[in-house]
């Protein structure tokens, strides 16, 4: 590996409106000072992070390349020039960490195929925060991404999970649209087995944070406005 090369650094963001430094640790605020050049999902967003985490920081001196869902794949490795240039770049999510449930996953390959150092900086994840809250198991868990929204696929996917939760002692991860949490939860609740257990996990790190871990036949009973609320999901049966 050259040493000339820039290094690609995986930079977290918050999981809300909070003041960034309340759960980023200051390694991030360093990093941010010194890199003009990012890989972002939304260009708006991305300069208000910045200038809220680095508030003195000059925007026209940041240089930003858009990696969303119409970002042509052939355009990708344009990304990591600054690189072969000594330059570092930094890889923001819209929320959370890079490389999780985000696009970035494919910057992350092509730096790995032309020897760039990758360095993933620490920051909340909401798949693994809600994890860690659920009481499931720490030791086996997957994350499924989002579910069908035809019900009668949703319910052969929520029975598959179900079955595989039970047979390899295995946590099942998924999320929704948030405008879908509400349905997703009344759906969990009529399709699964009285006694599995469904972890919500909604509003991470925010002050309105609300984390709990009942069986199906419980939240029938504690109803709970999911609504445009940022949701994680958790099932296990035991």
């Amino acid at each position: 590996m050259s040493n000339n090369l820039g290094k690609l650094y995986l930079i977290p963001t918050r999981l809300g409106d909070n003041p960034p430094l309340e759960v980023l640790p200051i390694s991030v605020k360093k990093i941010i000072e010194r890199i003009d050049y990012y890989i972002v999902e939304n260009e708006k967003s991305a300069r208000a992070f910045i200038k809220k985490v680095h508030s003195r920081k000059s925007q026209s001196s940041l240089n930003l390349f858009k990696l969303n869902k119409f970002t042509d794949v052939l355009d990708l490795p344009k990304f990591l020039e600054p690189c072969a240039n000594g330059e570092d770049v930094g890889l923001l999510s819209e929320a959370g960490c890079p490389g999780i449930a985000d696009p970035g996953a494919d910057i992350v390959n092509i730096a790995h195929q032309k020897d760039i150092k990758v360095i993933p900086l620490v920051g909340p994840s909401s798949i693994l925060l809600a994890m860690m809250a659920s009481g499931m198991n720490g030791q086996n868990f997957a994350f499924n991404g989002y579910l069908p929204i035809d019900i009668q696929d949703k319910r052969k996917e929520l029975k598959r999970l179900e079955r595989l939760s039970f047979d390899n002692n295995q946590s099942q991860i998924f999320i929704e649209t948030p405008y879908r949490n509400n349905k997703m939860l009344e759906d969990l609740c009529n399709i699964l087995d009285q006694n599995t257990k469904i972890c919500v996990a909604t509003d991470i790190t925010l002050s309105s944070e609300f984390i709990k871990t009942r069986t199906a036949i419980e939240w029938q009973k504690n109803i709970v406005d999911l609504h445009k609320r940022p949701t994680i999901f958790i099932i296990h049966k035991y």
